[in-house]
């Protein structure tokens, strides 16, 4: 199986157009099987090791920054050679998947003793027993335990466009119909490990836009790939079904897109199926749609710096377990525009905040959860172990333990959505029993190490370990007789994987151990001889086959226990998502209580009115240096549905629009929201066009990025979406920026008729509130005092009459000369005409002046005010409380 028909294949193979026969055997095995899979860097078994060839391995040479050597002659040329210890290879593999690798695993699938059965002809037999692509990683030590990794399929049926995606690791297939417009926040939100497009959806120029971002990890299939009755077919065996109608109705591009990523599971799984979940269908009208630049300002997952903290999900996750934050983070990516939806997933935080008890004891039975989600999969894939079955015994424990506590005293009634939770958790207790006698306390990481069965739980298996273990005490018993009979007190009987076991003696002592007395000579070394005697051989033999034996049995009886699992899978993953639901609900009501947040009224309306809103990431960082964040009330509505917020950079004016932005997604997530008061009607779309940033790679300076994020923004935005916006026409001449600035406001009123905040500098603007009925003016709230600004980073009714700018540079360090010259130039300008005003500062040349002026001071200290000279003089430690009472009256009486 291979794919090479599917994958455009990088250059990475050997010229394999070449006659492989005159290569040694080993190298002509390797050169068959790469030519089936050219597409792939192929690490091919030796024993201990993976090691890669010709390409191949000066590709990973550089990626892993490991050793290229040379092994052997090829055509008349050194073959490069490069390889990683089998034992370590998961921690290379996962740096070259980091990189856009594809690697197949080519492992030995004969054992010695079956090659010599056979004659020892040619090189053991090895297969490509599995393609890691990055989007089909299940190991744990590849995978981030607290996101999915979605490999996702784009497809176009006769016009219509759907997005399928799956997660190996979990289960999960689904799929969304989508217009092209959509198409990039669809990827944002699911941020795919790998996206497999069709050549056709490649030449489609209404895509080229949003696939520029996912560019590195694309992976381009030939249009047959994505034929929608093939993947109707392909969805269809897989469920053992006839039809897709039962799990709802998907069209041909829906059908096509899931056929791509199942076949494409199937290729490079070689055949092994995995466990799927039902198929799932998404509407895009019950999704929150946040588009990728949006994603980006808002910082929902990462900051603006590539940081997970700092960002809303990092100041917002108290999950406990790997399955409740990556049901989070999927949460946090589309949230609901349903109602109904949001209110029960409310209504089970609100039980919970209501109840620290029930609260603290679901945390507490959550922390003990292992990831059973993903513990399932690995077996149904054949790559679980037996920590997999005690992950999955712990779990299920952990969920009996939960749904007893459910059941028990707590917040009556339990809400709708708890109630749920409890069903699903189900009843593993047959199964859970049958996993804790079986597996012993100390397991391997691989089932062929053996040693995971418990002593006394399989009496055959008993008899051989016991079998195996006296015969490795006769060894240690022969070699203290072989020692005492021919007065060698340093002999020993070792092992290895070649010779088996042997005696050894030094060489000085070697002519001690005669052929008359049984020793037979096999392999002399630098500092030792070694021998063997017909009572070891035997003995050997009785030992080797205990211990297959032993093997053989634990392998038997760890199928079993998979099996007997696999067959409780469909259970087991609702009992799953169930914990995942849980840990959810448990995780916002703790972060509710940690905050102060309060539940908001979500509705059908077009309101928002949220009173002493704060920004959950600012007020998490403030609180860390024992700060205070000032609260600010905002209500969009008939009348002021559009506010348009002035006010002098560093007062808060961003900080106000995004925090309203995140209060309205986390609302919809089904999460307290930080404000004293919060009720919104539902928002469709979410815009955020904050922050100036340039787009190098794709030829865009700052200002066309802004312009075409605004442009998005006024086609897309409708009645019920909410938009912020940040400086528009800044990049760009002031009448230019002010023209945009002023038909984009028109426009946000007139045409999209949305819930908005606009900020800006242009005070110009503030004269729209005269015509437009549903604009209001907002400011933020400054107070100068002694010739300096405080920011209050409170909002209030009306407009700024300036931009303090000036007092802005002065705080950044500008030189005193430079603000000086500033406050002249800004004085010149605002006395007349503009051009005139710059004219005549043009020719007031201030270089010179500077020169010959005296190095800058810094200003005078302010004189000291009545109150502050009385306060001075004031002995704090020596008044009484009648003359502390005095005093304050005096200082009163002296305020202007």
């Amino acid at each position: 199986m291979t794919t090479a028909a599917a994958i455009e294949a990088p250059d990475l193979a050997p010229d394999l157009a070449k006659d492989i026969a005159p290569a040694s055997p080993v190298i002509a095995q390797f050169l068959a099987i790469k030519r089936q899979h050219p597409d792939c860097l192929l690490f091919y078994r030796m024993g201990d090791f993976y090691e890669l060839f010709f390409a191949d391995a000066e590709v990973a040479a550089a990626a892993l920054d490991i050793a290229l050597t040379r092994r052997g002659i090829h055509a008349g040329q050194p073959i490069p050679m490069c390889g990683v210890p089998q034992h370590a290879s998961e921690a290379y593999l996962a740096r070259l998947i980091r990189q856009g690798h594809r690697v197949a695993i080519c492992d030995q699938v004969e054992d010695p003793a079956e090659a010599k059965k056979r004659g020892n002809k040619g090189p053991l037999r090895r297969e490509v027993v599995r393609i890691v692509t990055p989007g089909t990683i299940t190991e744990d030590t590849l995978l981030d335990a607290r996101r999915n990794n979605y490999l996702a399929a784009l497809a176009d049926a006769t016009g219509g466009l759907a997005l399928a995606w799956h997660d190996l690791s979990t289960g999960e297939l689904a799929a969304e119909p989508l217009e092209p417009a959509a198409v990039g926040a669809a990827l944002a939100r699911l941020a795919p490990g790998e996206l497999l497009v069709s050549e056709r959806v490649l030449g489609r120029a209404d895509l080229v836009g949003a696939l520029a971002d996912w560019k590195p990890r694309l992976t381009p299939l030939p249009t047959a790939r994505f034929d929608s009755e093939n993947g109707r077919r392909r969805v269809c065996e897989a469920y053992g079904v006839d039809t897709l109608d039962a799990f709802g109705g998907f069209g041909r591009a829906e059908a096509a897109a899931m056929g791509a990523v199942l076949d494409y599971v199937r290729l490079t799984q070689l055949g092994r199926a995995p466990r799927l979940q039902p198929p799932r269908r998404v509407e895009t009208s019950a999704i929150l749609l946040i588009d990728p630049a949006s994603r980006r300002n808002l910082e929902l997952f990462e900051t603006l710096s590539g940081e997970r903290r700092g960002s809303l999900l990092a100041t917002l996750d108290r999950t406990l377990t790997g399955a409740g934050a990556r049901r989070l983070a999927a949460d946090l990516a589309a949230p609901s525009t349903d109602p109904a939806a949001i209110g029960r997933r409310l209504d089970m935080v609100a039980a919970l905040v209501a109840d620290p008890d029930l609260r603290r004891d679901l945390r507490a039975a959550l922390a003990a959860v292992p990831d059973i989600e993903r513990s399932v999969q690995r077996l149904a894939l054949g790559r679980g172990g037996p920590r997999d079955l005690a992950a999955l015994r712990d779990g299920l424990v952990a969920a009996d333990r939960l749904a007893q506590r459910l059941d028990g005293p707590g917040f009556p009634p339990l809400p709708e959505g708890l109630v749920a939770c409890r069903t699903d958790l189900g009843d593993h207790r047959a199964l859970v029993e049958r996993l804790a006698a079986a597996l012993a306390a100390d397991l391997p990481l691989l089932a062929r190490d053996g040693g995971f069965v418990a002593p006394g739980h399989d009496g055959d298996l008993d008899a051989l370990r016991a079998l195996r273990d006296d015969s490795r005490r006769m060894i240690a018993g022969l070699q203290a007789r072989y020692a005492g009979e021919t007065g060698i007190a340093s002999l020993k009987i070792r092992h290895n994987n070649v010779l088996g076991y042997y005696v050894e003696t030094t060489a000085t002592h070697a002519d001690k151990l005669r052929p008359a007395d049984g020793f037979i000579h096999r392999q002399t070394m630098a500092s030792a001889m070694r021998f063997t005697t017909v009572e070891l051989g035997e003995l050997e033999s009785r030992i080797a086959s205990a211990a297959d034996r032993a093997l053989a049995l634990e392998l038997e009886i760890f199928d079993r226990l998979a099996a007997a699992v696999l067959a409780e899978a469909a259970p087991i993953g609702t009992a799953a998502a169930a914990l995942a639901r849980l840990d959810v609900a448990a995780a916002l009501a703790e972060r509710a209580v940690e905050g102060g947040w309060t539940r908001p009224e979500i509705d059908s309306s077009l309101d928002f009115a949220v009173t002493g809103g704060r920004h959950p990431v600012v007020e998490a960082a403030l609180a860390a240096d024992a700060g205070a964040f000032v609260a600010n009330d905002c209500g969009l509505g008939p009348g002021g549905r559009l506010w348009l917020l002035t006010g002098p950079n560093m007062a808060g004016k961003s900080t106000f629009l995004r925090q309203n932005a995140l209060i309205a997604i986390l609302a919809q997530v089904g999460c307290f929201v930080p404000a004293a008061s919060a009720r919104i009607g539902v928002v469709d779309r979410l815009f955020s066009r904050v922050g100036a940033a340039d787009d190098l790679a794709r030829g865009r300076s700052t200002f066309m990025v802004e312009m075409v994020e605004t442009a998005a923004i006024l086609n897309q935005a409708t009645a019920r979406s909410f938009v912020i916006l940040d400086e528009i026409g800044r990049g760009t001449a002031t009448h230019d920026g002010l023209a945009i600035a002023w038909a984009t406001v028109e426009h946000l009123h007139d045409a999209n008729r949305c819930r908005a905040l606009f900020a800006t500098h242009y005070h110009e603007l503030t004269a729209l509130a005269a015509r437009l009925p549903d604009l209001a003016c907002h400011t933020m709230r400054v107070k100068e005092w002694q010739g300096s600004v405080i920011f209050l980073h409170a909002v209030a009714p009306g407009a700024a009459d300036r931009s303090y700018g000036i007092h802005v540079a002065r705080l950044a360090g500008l030189p005193p000369a430079a603000v000086a010259r500033a406050e002249t130039v800004l004085a010149a300008l605002e006395k007349g005409e503009t051009s005139g005003a710059a004219a005549r500062l043009a020719e007031d040349l201030p270089l010179f002046a500077v020169l010959r002026e005296a190095p800058a001071r810094p200003p005078a200290p302010p004189a000291a005010s009545p109150v502050e000279t009385a306060l001075a003089g004031f002995d704090i430690d020596g008044l009484s409380p009648r003359e502390a009472l005095d005093r304050l009256y005096q200082l009163k009486a002296l305020l202007p």
